[in-house]
């Protein structure tokens, strides 16, 4: 009886080791599908590439300056991005199909520190698929989505910090 008991005790703890992080609202696990590619130039004309397999989780993040969610979260999106520097977390912040000159002004306004991408014809969008704008995707070194965020993010918040900081490395 002692040792249906301990197995029963070592198998609880050992789940609470492995269990996936909590997670803050809005974020989404998801069966793992292999990442849409992803190669597209900042406003500077440096190419910015999604590799399959990478030492680091990627934040792939979908916006424009029309959708109002996304004007709300700019300004948290661009402190996260700071918050993270250190961090493992690569940042793959992508405008869908507006001019550049739309795009300096707007981040100009609410996010003068943030480096977009440039999805010029929104064909990259459209091999993502987002149900909306702001949508974000987080891809794990393997190249496979494991979580969706659909919406603007209050990304400040100690939980959202606290879980990407907890990404597991694979």
């Amino acid at each position: 009886m002692k040792k249906i008991i301990s197995l029963i005790f070592l198998l609880s703890f050992s789940s609470l080791l492995f269990a996936e992080p909590t997670l803050p609202e809005g974020i989404i696990k998801i069966t793992a599908r292999t990442a849409p590619s992803l190669s597209l130039e900042n406003m500077d004309g440096e190419r910015f590439t999604l590799k399959k397999n990478s030492s680091h989780w990627r934040f792939v993040h979908f916006w424009a300056s029309w959708c109002g969610p996304c004007r709300k979260e700019m300004p948290a999106l661009q402190n996260l991005i700071k918050a993270m520097s250190k961090d493992s977390l690569k940042f793959f912040i992508v405008n869908t199909a507006e001019s550049e000159d739309t795009i300096f002004s707007f981040l100009g306004s609410v996010a003068p520190d943030i480096d977009t991408l440039l999805d010029r014809d929104g064909l990259t969008t459209e091999k993502w698929q987002p149900r909306g704008l702001p949508s974000t995707y987080l891809v794990d070194p393997k190249g496979q989505v494991q979580y969706i965020v659909i919406g603007g993010q209050d990304w400040n918040k100690p939980q959202y910090l606290s879980f990407l900081h907890k990404l597991p490395i694979h």
